[in-house]
């Protein structure tokens, strides 16, 4: 553990993005000085971080593809995405720096890329060796790899940290059923499962409240209204007025049908009301793909053109002013394998891929050191070996 972690810190020179949502980050995220800058200046307005989960381990080299390297293509003979221009029409990775790729669904992605408003942290994750989905999750939703017994998130945890007495009810948001493992703690934060029908969950343990704001604020002691001010109450009644279902996207943003794209979309809606978001949380499932992941083509391929769809969408229309005061950062739990197995698919690995996106990312770079895909380059001759720590990137966007 000792040499693995003298390794994080001498390696992870990878510098990610400014939310400057405060000056100083949590103890527990002060892990490194790193050594660039991926972002600029804060700007001293509010800014609001998008985390979205990929849960079930995304094939990372499937997404951002190292085309330059041959044993990437070795190990993969049925399912590597060929290399820019040597694939059919529309199959081919679309080439970012000459050694890395997109995956041909990531489309959407390129411009933002070309502006220079993403980022891409590679060979990153976990120092836990897990291959459990369900302990892989929470140790990077809690921020504590290895360790089962953090009692909180290490959103909420941010939050804890960084107390305002007059921060909105909305300061931390999750688009999901129920509130995720990230944003659980002594903070408050809400699940709000549709805008539409004003469902919200205000924590674990707190009854669904149905029927307007109005009726979540006038309730008991106990809930997470209480206390509030006025400017508070005027923020809620505001959104209600919004009306949600007469939303209309901007810039021409067509959101992706389904949970998710729904989701983003009620994220920027929130946005836009300015009700004082400044965490928002979604999930996108199905990534684990044992079985038939295919490459430019199949399982992995539509779940990749869902995924860049709504982020695209979500990037138009919130606009680039808006975009300058928000950044996304996508991420899951754990990577595949190298080779592909004998079913066309892959199974549990190691390191894996993120993105950043925002107006104030300095992209246009894929950061983190690479660490190499030989036999005796692989963690435990197997997976993309881990060169970053999840957390150096958590705590670099809390902290800039």
């Amino acid at each position: 553990m000792n040499n693995s972690r003298r390794l994080f810190l001498k390696q992870s020179g990878v510098a990610l993005a400014c939310v400057g949502m405060a000056a100083t980050a949590p103890s527990f995220l002060q892990r490194t000085a790193l050594a660039q800058g991926l972002t600029v200046a804060p700007s001293g307005r509010r800014r609001t971080l998008i985390t979205i989960f990929q849960r079930g381990a995304v094939d990372g080299l499937n997404v951002v593809v190292p085309h330059g390297e041959r044993n990437y293509y070795d190990l993969r003979p049925t399912i590597a995405i060929p290399q820019p221009g040597k694939g059919a029409s529309g199959e081919s990775a679309i080439d970012l720096d000459g050694f890395f790729g997109l995956h041909p669904s990531l489309a959407p992605f390129k411009p933002l890329w070309d502006q220079k408003r993403l980022a891409i942290v590679h060979a990153t994750g976990s120092p836990d060796n897990t291959r459990s989905h369900f302990d892989a999750q929470d140790y990077m939703e809690s921020a504590t790899p290895g360790l089962k017994a953090t009692e909180d998130g290490w959103l909420n945890r941010f939050l804890q940290a960084q107390t305002d007495p007059k921060a909105s009810p909305f300061r931390a948001v999750s688009m999901t059923q129920n509130l995720p493992r990230t944003l659980q703690g002594r903070a408050p934060a809400l699940a709000i499962s549709n805008l539409n029908d004003f469902t919200i969950r205000a924590g674990a343990n707190t009854q669904v409240v149905q029927g307007g704001f109005e009726d979540i604020y006038e309730q008991g002691v106990n809930d997470v209204l209480r206390g509030t001010g006025k400017e508070t109450f005027e923020a809620i009644n505001f959104l209600k007025k919004v009306n949600p279902s007469q939303y209309k996207p901007e810039n021409g943003a067509q959101y992706p049908r389904g949970a998710y794209g729904n989701a983003l979309l009620q994220i920027a809606q929130l946005i836009k009301a300015g009700v004082g978001l400044e965490v928002a949380f979604t999930d996108v499932g199905g990534w684990d793909t044992h079985r038939g992941e295919g490459g430019s083509r199949g399982q992995l391929a539509t779940l990749l053109q869902q995924f860049a769809g709504g982020i695209s969408a979500l990037v138009a229309d919130l606009g680039a002013q808006r975009m300058e005061d928000v950044v996304i950062l996508t991420m899951s739990e754990f990577g595949r394998t190298v080779q592909q197995n004998g079913t066309g698919g892959t199974d549990h690995g190691h390191a894996n891929a993120m993105f950043v996106i925002g107006g104030s990312v300095r992209g246009g770079r894929v950061h983190g050191q690479w660490p190499g895909l030989r036999n005796d380059q692989l963690f435990e001759g197997r997976d993309l070996a881990l060169t970053t720590d999840f957390r150096d990137v958590f705590g670099e966007v809390l902290l800039r």
